[in-house]
């Protein structure tokens, strides 16, 4: 671990130089440890921190924090929390409706992949992933590790629009994108949770340092579940499986 400067305003705690849960889980234990410690107000001037796939950016204000303090209680969080395997960890079961119009790349995938769409679909939905980080939208997980089967670079034309809800894979990782935007993963289908809402608490639905797994569900099962979902029948918390 290092601590790297970014100005006056903000320094990194750096974990490692790969893609690895082992480190990921490292700066979610020591996310979870600035919440604890920045609720019980022990982190004045502390503005917010940002997890990413192997690092944790804080940023704070100079004219309130004092920054050798806030570092030696970052340093002090890290020596208190280094157990990892007690961070809690919620476990998400998303619906996701594959192929067809909400997933037009999936037999592409599965022809590059060597596979039929039903194996595709078989293998990402087989395993959980590890919400690694959030960026480049807001609400956008990007999770990992996908099967080594279904690993493919990116395409080589990107879409100037990507739906809302489409679940993506590339290279060794998957999303969902909560916005329509443009992009250049590979679709397989699409997962009608609100991934993000202004109107919530917190508005990001998931978080760093989740485990999400993914459940095929048949075309009426998707009415259904956008039909409860606009009535308030069906609240996205419901797809939490444990916390």
């Amino acid at each position: 671990m290092r601590i790297l400067d970014l100005g006056d305003t903000a320094f990194t705690v750096e974990f490692g130089d790969r893609i690895d849960p082992a480190l990921q889980a490292q700066v979610n234990a020591l996310d979870a440890a600035l919440s604890a410690a920045a609720g019980a107000g022990h982190l004045p001037g502390l503005i917010e921190w940002v997890p990413t796939f192997r690092s944790l950016t804080v940023i704070l204000d100079p004219v309130v924090a004092d920054r050798t303090a806030i570092e030696a209680l970052v340093r002090d969080c890290l020596s208190r929390h280094h157990d990892t395997q007690s961070t809690p960890v919620r476990q998400w079961r998303l619906p996701v409706i594959y192929g067809g119009e909400s997933g037009p790349d999936l037999v592409s995938v599965a022809q590059a992949a060597g596979l039929t769409p039903d194996e595709v679909i078989a293998r990402h939905t087989a395993q959980d992933y590890v919400v690694y980080m959030l960026g480049f939208l807001p609400g956008f997980p990007f999770m990992g590790d996908v099967p080594s089967a279904l690993r493919l670079p990116r395409r080589a034309e990107p879409r100037v629009r990507v739906p809302a809800g489409s679940v993506a894979i590339a290279n060794a990782m998957t999303a969902i994108y909560p916005w329509e935007s443009p992009g250049g993963w590979h679709l397989l289908g699409r997962c009608p949770a609100p991934l993000f809402d202004p109107a919530r608490e917190v508005p990001a639905l998931l978080a760093a340092g989740d485990r999400v797994g993914f459940e095929a569900v048949s075309a009426t099962d998707m009415a259904d579940i956008e039909a409860d979902l606009a009535a308030g029948r069906l609240d996205p918390q419901d797809w939490l499986v444990s916390s």
